[in-house]
């Protein structure tokens, strides 16, 4: 007779693997779980994409969690109110077409809202690499847990195969810094035909460029978020999140037209 602590153990084991298997194979894979990838999980998921997230940390929300200055409020414009009206989200008037919204309220209903519509959400997973397959097109990506990175071990990785990944890792634009780094003659369509890096603070100017920095800057990736405005060298916003959430959705219907185009 199996004791009760193994009977939770094998049925921890058996669902997660359970997961896990079931997105070895992807429509589309976004490294990060901010409020961008977030977003554009969300939309593809309504959309019938097969989709997950892997977000590196054993949460997810990225930056809007704390807020401005760890004051858990952030403030979203008048373009990206239906967006959190969505997801129930309680936005209250601020003037000028702005909105305030509660932090905490805002991450966990648009997680929920998420993994209502069925894409997957891998905590604990960092990707730190990509696939690549014919005609230098991205075909997944490399992930390992992050304890592994903490740690210092060598420990080898594995593949997930995606049609499209989506880079959402926020100020740091870690998948768009790799492609650059590891295939020979990359190039983004920037100023500079690499990743840029990110301006200073002007909130306006950043928001404005967020969405058209939104795009597929190499066969099979896209950026989002902060990772656009990192890889087209615009400014950060700061505690101001409707570009982030409007960025998402414009993520999600590049990548739905890039699928398309595949399937076509």
């Amino acid at each position: 007779m199996k004791l009760e602590e193994t009977k939770i153990t094998v049925a921890i084991i058996e669902r997660f693997m359970h997961d896990f298997l079931d997105s070895a194979e992807l429509d589309v894979a976004i490294a990060g779980g901010g409020s961008s990838g977030m977003t554009a999980a969300r939309y593809l998921a309504k959309a019938g994409t097969k989709v997950a997230i892997f977000e590196r940390n054993l949460h997810v929300g990225g930056g809007m969690w704390g807020g401005g200055i760890l004051f858990p409020r952030v403030v979203i414009q008048e373009e990206a109110k239906e967006i959190l009206g969505e997801v129930g989200v309680k936005l209250k008037p601020c003037g000028s077409g702005y909105y305030t919204a509660d932090s905490v309220e805002a991450v966990c209903k648009c997680t929920s809202a998420t993994v209502d519509a069925e894409a997957r959400v891998m905590i604990g997973l960092m990707v730190e690499d990509v696939m690549i397959r014919e005609k230098d097109r991205i075909a997944g990506v490399v992930v390992n847990w992050k304890a592994v990175e903490l740690s210092g071990l060598h420990v080898d990785p594995i593949g997930i195969s995606a049609k499209v990944v989506i880079d959402a890792t926020g100020h740091d634009a870690a998948i768009a810094r790799t492609v650059q780094r590891k295939i020979p003659g990359a190039k983004f369509p920037t100023s500079t035909g690499g990743v840029v890096g990110e301006k200073p603070m002007w909130a306006d100017m950043g928001e404005k460029e967020i969405i058209r920095n939104t795009q597929e800057i190499y066969p099979g990736l896209i950026v989002t978020g902060m990772a656009a405005n990192t890889v087209f060298g615009s400014p950060r916003m700061g505690a101001i999140f409707g570009g982030m959430l409007m960025s998402g959705r414009r993520a999600a219907e590049v990548a739905l037209r890039s699928l398309r185009k595949k399937r076509a």
